[in-house]
């Protein structure tokens, strides 16, 4: 059969992906190819134009085919394809609804790749997609839309900071939120901010200014898209970074044994290198400073003036269409701000009354809130008749040991904030609850005498202070807190740091034969040589310079006689009748020497990092009560540590609220057989514990010992050992064993073992 003979202008005509790789080698020699290409595109495109419903893909080439050659060649020929990315936007914006799919993917991304080629600019390409993003009914599109316009700020930010495309975006989103506020389309704006903040691209005010005014929306899914932004934005770019962290780890003790065991090849080799270049990637990474990432509560211009504004048109608003959950949702919102900016919103605490009741569903999210908004500014009076409507409604002996837990974790949180909103008829009735047979409500009503016996033990009885607490009231260390006190700026336990370094000094002085305490000359010279304790010369203080203190001139008795010896007598018998005002003096004398030494710590000296790490290392063990058991000691520095992990901006949550009323809550015959299968694993399975073992060793790509290794042994390998064993005469056993007996005191038969 004769092969039918293609002529050489269709073939060329066809063959566009050839053509497209000829003309990358050599465009000067094939521009008139691609010059008819062009006109053929232009034919196609004036009668898509008049048709654009009714377009085929008619003819020897496609139109969809056209435009994706022209896009990939156009760089190589500027001034003929001057016009085609014009084109593109003038389809795509007038008949985005009529095209074809296929097609209408196809524009978007030849427009794409003009973008990556720099023949558009970003800003162009974004003005061209936004609006077809806002306005077009198609699905499809606008995810493809979405996701292109995300690639592109994300290109355009990797290597530095593009601020004047992020401005105008900024811009454009905000002008979309404003123009329309009851219009949906705003919800795409809060869509690309959250994104692009949890990529740390946007980092900055105007992006938490695009959010607030979506909180601020007349429609219900952009309300609750900018409030979710504030609620979970800063978690997401925080789970995002960890993930990045975690996806690197690398375990080179592992490949280098692998190396050093397995036989060599390039293959090998390769992994290795990358192996390197990861950890090394890793470690430079580690180096770098870490960025100041703000969270979005601390870039609100004017959160008074926010949290006034939700509160008013979401809350109070009886037009407000949002449902139930939409603004629990903005009551976290305006709690929050409330608690970490310390606002004074005084309706909001009167709002929260009408929902305090055990039948109210989301209950324990109500009571979060109202302990979110709690901070030591809000007037005692305006929280009393709250805890005492939570006292009344969840605490007392009819109710559910679910419910009266949850009551006393929520004023205990609430009085965590603000002590005194507690009266003292109503906590020694709350106390009361510690003898509670119930479990939750006995460690809730404990949580909450332990809070008081650190912030308000005068509100107790003698019997419920405890003993740090009474000999605290008796000394006068632990005063009456009154309404609006702060307390003093300074490092906290910065006097166990002191006392710390003092010991290690002694310590070493001992070690080297000099005597435990030193002169004034030797601590001088000391604090010279040592150069790492980066002590401050501050010639203004009158304690600079080496100043002595010296006696005033009136206790000092000169004479020249020895009369004066009975004198002396006699004042040592004054001194023993005033023996009682001494120690009085004494003890002030000791506070007033603690003071000084504080207050000369911490301005003489600039701590290093490896102080203020001794410093929290300190300060969490003296917090522990030393006395307790072994057992009891480790749980009280896992929950010591647990609380200062916690920061200022981490959210209350209802589950914080409900977390002891678990212990309450009796389990079920099911809930056990289910708690039970879970630890069991897959029953399908049977396995022994040494099994198991070894499944985990070979996971971790660990070797097997010289008995596994044996046992695994071939056993026809095994038969002229075994006859061996069985001629050999006593002599020869002796000697064996005597050597396995040396070999095995050296160490094995490398001498390595234990190293």
């Amino acid at each position: 059969m004769v092969k039918r003979k293609v002529g050489a202008l269709e073939k060329v005509d066809a063959d566009l992906s050839n053509l497209q790789y000829k003309i990358r080698r050599d465009p000067t020699s094939y521009k008139e190819d691609f010059l008819n290409q062009y006109s053929q595109y232009e034919h196609q495109r004036e009668i898509f134009l008049q048709a654009p419903s009714s377009a085929t893909d008619d003819g020897i080439v496609s139109i969809r085919d056209l435009i994706d050659f022209l896009a990939h060649v156009a760089d190589c020929y500027p001034q003929a394809t001057a016009q085609f990315p014009q084109d593109l936007m003038h389809i795509l914006n007038t008949h985005h609804e009529e095209l074809e799919p296929e097609l209408r993917e196809k524009v978007v991304g030849s427009l794409v790749l003009l973008r990556r080629k720099d023949i558009i600019d970003s800003s162009t390409l974004l003005h061209t997609l936004f609006p077809i993003l806002v306005s077009t009914p198609s699905k499809s599109l606008r995810t493809l839309l979405f996701q292109k316009i995300l690639s592109d700020l994300r290109t355009s930010n990797v290597k530095s900071t593009n601020h004047r495309l992020n401005r105008t975006i900024q811009t454009v989103l905000y002008n979309l939120l404003t123009s329309d506020r009851t219009s949906s389309r705003g919800l795409w704006a809060v869509k690309i901010t959250r994104e692009l903040w949890k990529r740390q691209i946007w980092t900055d005010s105007k992006a938490v200014e695009i959010t607030k005014e979506a909180s601020l929306a007349d429609n219900e899914k952009v309300v609750v898209g900018g409030v979710r932004f504030f609620l979970g934005g800063d978690k997401e770019r925080e789970e995002l970074e960890d993930e990045s962290g975690d996806d690197e780890a690398v375990d080179m003790g592992r490949l280098k044994h692998q190396m050093a065991i397995n036989k060599k090849n390039k293959k090998k080799a390769r992994m290795m290198d990358n192996a390197v270049a990861t950890v090394k990637k890793k470690e430079r990474k580690k180096k770098q400073p870490h960025p100041l990432n703000f969270s979005a509560f601390h870039l609100l211009h004017d959160p008074q003036g926010f949290a006034e504004a939700l509160f008013s048109k979401h809350l109070q608003n009886t037009k407000s269409k949002l449902n139930l959950e939409q603004k629990i949702l903005v009551l976290q919102l305006v709690s929050r701000l409330v608690g970490l900016h310390k606002l004074t919103v005084i309706s909001l605490y009167s709002y929260f009354l009408k929902y305090l009741a055990p039948r109210q569903p989301s209950v324990t999210s109500f009571l979060a809130s109202l302990a979110q908004a709690t901070h030591n500014l809000v007037p005692p009076d305006v929280l009393e008749p709250l805890v005492q409507k939570i006292a009344n409604e969840f605490v007392s002996e009819a109710a559910a040991a679910e419910v009266a837990s949850a009551g006393l974790n929520a004023i205990r949180e609430i009085c965590v904030r603000q002590p005194l909103a507690m009266n003292d008829t109503l906590l020694q009735d709350l106390v009361m609850y510690r003898k509670s047979k119930d479990k939750g409500v006995m460690m809730a009503a404990k949580g909450l005498l332990s809070l008081y016996r650190e912030v308000g033990a005068d509100m107790l009885k003698k019997r419920d202070r405890g003993k740090e607490a009474a000999m605290g009231l008796r000394s006068g260390q632990r005063k009456e807190q009154r309404f609006g006190e702060e307390a003093v700026g300074e490092i906290e336990g910065l006097e166990l740091l002191e006392r710390w370094k003092e010991e290690e000094r002694q310590r070493q002085r001992v070690e080297k034969g000099l005597p435990a305490e030193k002169g004034s000359d030797e601590s001088e010279r000391e604090d010279e040589e040592d150069p790492g304790d980066w002590e401050v010369d501050d010639d203004d203080t009158d304690d600079s310079g080496g100043w002595i203190d010296v006696e005033s001139d009136k206790d000092i008795d000169i004479s020249d006689s020895d009369d004066d010896k009975p004198a002396a007598k006699k004042a040592k018998l004054d001194s023993a009748t005033s023996k009682v005002d001494d120690d009085k003096e004494n003890a002030e004398d000791e506070a007033a020497t603690t003071a000084l030494k504080l207050s000369t710590l911490a301005t003489t000296r600039i701590l290093t990092p490896a102080d203020l790490a001794k410093l929290q290392e300190l300060r969490l063990s003296a917090s522990i009560n030393q006395q307790l058991p072994a057992s009891q000691r480790k749980r009280a520095a896992q929950q010591a540590a647990a609380l200062q992990a916690r920061h200022a901006d981490d959210p209350l949550t209802a589950a914080e609220i409900e977390g002891l009323a678990t212990l309450s809550r009796k389990s079920t015959k099911a809930d056990k057989i289910a708690l039970a299968k879970a630890g069991k694993g897959d029953e399908s399975v049977h396995q022994s514990t040494q099994a198991k073992r070894k499944e985990k060793k070979e996971a971790l790509g660990k070797s097997t010992t010289n008995k596994e290794k044996a046992r695994k042994k071939n056993f026809m390998m095994t038969l002229g050992k075994g006859k061996a064993k069985g001629k050999r005469s006593l002599v020869e056993q002796g000697r064996i064993l005597n050597a396995h007996v040396e070999r095995s005191k050296r160490g094995g038969k490398r001498g390595n073992k234990g190293k």
